[in-house]
């Protein structure tokens, strides 16, 4: 395979990756999309021979439009556009497991102060605001009272960015100081990790303790779900435990397009880059079979 990675920084996870391609004989043709221009008929990039792009850019702007355009040059791209616009954005990757059917916290979504305000009252404290675009737990808060609300809200609205005008309102879910990752291929899952902390935010890039989780049957089928919802591909599903890790219940807060995968590959038996090109493999055979038979 010729396979193109879309880059804006190579990370460790882009280096297990790559070094699963190189492993294995696959040509790799890196695109950092800082040095590129993508136009109407075609881009700077050497492209013409690829048989799949695999979008790993850290930005999730460059990475949205990016593989937009890649895909408009009738290229392979995962994850897709349409599974990244959807999972970009915290309050479209809601209304998706929403309409699917899937487990979802209690989301509100409020444009001025004065509705978020009125929306965090009715679901009382703590409740969570969000950022409609982010990752890693970045400004994310836990309002415990009103004073606090009143105060985040206030530094949200001098921010600038029309994303902070966009109040996104979540139900907080008494996780049991955990919650699981779940690396999936179009629904079947790589592996699965907890994600344990002190701290109510319990991301891996906050300093979560990571640790290998078996997912029982009910968890599979909403993992499966979610990711349909979203139009599949290479996702990480976030789920919480409700009512504990004995009761068997699970609510899928988010899904992630680029998904890292080091700190999975760390802590469990799986050799994830190696599932990962598994897949890649497949997808670019299925797309090339596509392409001779039409």
């Amino acid at each position: 395979m010729n396979i193109g990675i879309l880059y804006s920084r190579i990370r460790k996870d882009e280096k297990l990756l790559l070094g699963e391609l190189r492993e294995r004989d696959h040509e790799i043709t890196k695109i950092d999309v800082r040095k590129h221009q993508f136009g109407l008929d075609g881009t700077t990039a050497d492209i013409e021979d690829l048989d799949l792009v695999v979008d790993r850019c850290l930005s999730t702007s460059r990475s949205l439009y990016a593989t937009r355009f890649i895909d408009h040059y009738g290229i392979p791209v995962v994850n897709g556009p349409e599974t990244a616009d959807v999972c970009a954005d915290k309050a479209k990757n809601s209304l998706a497991l929403d309409d699917a059917g899937v487990p979802t916290p209690e989301t509100k979504v409020a444009f001025t102060t004065d509705s978020a305000m009125e929306a965090i009252e009715e679901f009382g404290y703590p409740c969570v605001l969000k950022p409609v675009v982010g990752s890693w737990g970045r400004l994310m808060a836990k309002i415990d009272s009103k004073s606090a609300a009143e105060a985040i809200l206030e530094h949200k609205k001098v921010l600038g960015h029309y994303e902070h005008k966009v109040f996104y309102i979540q139900e907080f879910v008494d996780k049991p100081g955990r919650d699981i990752r779940v690396l999936a291929t179009d629904g079947k899952p790589v592996a699965a990790m907890t994600r344990t902390s002190d701290h109510w935010l319990t991301n891996a890039a906050k300093g979560g303790e990571t640790d290998d989780f078996e997912l029982d049957d009910r968890a599979l089928e909403l993992v499966e779900q979610a990711s349909d919802a979203v139009g599949g591909g290479l996702l990480g599903v976030d789920l919480m435990e409700v009512g504990g890790p004995e009761s068997g219940e699970y609510t899928v807060h988010e899904i992630n397009h680029n998904v890292e995968f080091k700190a999975l590959d760390s802590c469990v038996d799986v050799d994830v880059p190696a599932a990962v090109v598994d897949w890649l493999e497949s997808k670019a055979a299925a797309e090339n079979e596509e392409l001779t038979t039409a």
